[in-house]
């Protein structure tokens, strides 16, 4: 079998990763503009995340992995290379059931957020349960 692949997806190539969360049912659609990363086997992309340029860092706002490579490591290694790319700070979201798997990969509670996230969040936060983690 062939090892997995990681790299940034060059932005005309964007469909191949909507196609990719279309094949696995994900609700999930890449932006326009956002850093695609993906994660491939054999060609076939099997996980993605994305970043989008905010105040002086980057946001994940999606990361996702096809069910049958869950569990596999395939998300921490994605989010290793795209770290590394990127020194400035990065900041998600996630559900406090996800808090330790990020943490593990060195995000960290940290506030205060930049006032465009601080504002996403309060208004997610209106019906979801999430909290904001940073890395770097």
């Amino acid at each position: 079998m062939s090892p997995l692949c990681y790299r940034r997806l060059p932005p005309l190539l964007r469909p191949l990763v909507d196609k990719f969360y279309r094949s696995q049912r994900s609700p999930m659609r890449s932006q326009a503009g956002d850093e695609i990363w993906v994660a491939e086997l054999a060609g076939e992309i099997v996980a993605a995340l994305s970043l989008r340029a905010v105040a002086d860092g980057q946001w994940l706002t999606g990361l996702f992995v096809a069910p049958a490579r869950r569990r596999q490591g395939v998300a921490a290694a994605l989010l290793d290379h795209a770290l590394a790319q990127h020194p400035e700070p990065i900041w998600l979201f996630c559900h406090p059931d996800l808090q330790s798997f990020y943490q593990h990969l060195g995000f960290r509670a940290d506030q205060p957020l930049p006032a465009e996230l601080a504002e996403r969040l309060a208004r997610y936060q209106r019906s979801k349960s999430l909290l904001s983690l940073r890395a770097h």
